[in-house]
């Protein structure tokens, strides 16, 4: 199976970098891992341009591949870490080969990219930095393949 995850910006921080070597090279054993990260707008642009911009990278991205593609999103649908997995697994048994997980922009994405995805996907209440997201998507990710696959890494 191929992971996308389809972000916006660099990472700035080295402890997180280095979470996300970490759970690069532990996914190597489930699937092909792919990073893309996209140029952030919001530095130059009011807010409404750097939301249509980053919105239409992410876009331009999704119609290179044949993905499913889940966003990450404050209004999306709450899972628990075993619900995912097994809703993982069914992507795969129904035959998808490819998995796009999209973290849109600070300021977050337009209706045109919430309204084209497979999956809205809510993580938490609370709010995190986009950055930090990056290793918490990881991790999770780690851990349904660590699930399907029963290996004790999740308690």
């Amino acid at each position: 199976m191929n992971i996308n995850i389809i972000c916006i910006g660099k990472i700035k921080d080295k402890y997180i970098n280095e979470g996300i070597a970490e759970f690069s090279k532990r996914m190597t054993s489930f699937a092909n891992l792919n990073i893309i990260e996209l140029k952030e707008y919001n530095k130059e642009d009011s807010m409404n341009i750097s939301i249509d911009k980053e919105s239409q990278d992410i876009l331009k991205q999704l119609s290179k591949s044949n993905s499913y593609n889940i966003l990450l999103d404050l209004n999306g649908k709450e899972l628990s870490s075993e619900d995912m997995s097994e809703y993982i697994e069914d992507l795969k048994n129904k035959g998808t080969s490819s998995i796009n997980f999209i973290i849109g922009g600070s300021n977050g994405v337009n209706k045109e990219l919430k309204n084209s995805v497979d999956m809205k996907l809510k993580f938490s209440h609370f709010t995190f930095p986009h950055q930090l997201m990056r290793l918490i998507l990881l991790e999770q990710i780690y851990r349904w393949f660590a699930i399907s696959n029963n290996i004790k890494y999740h308690k």
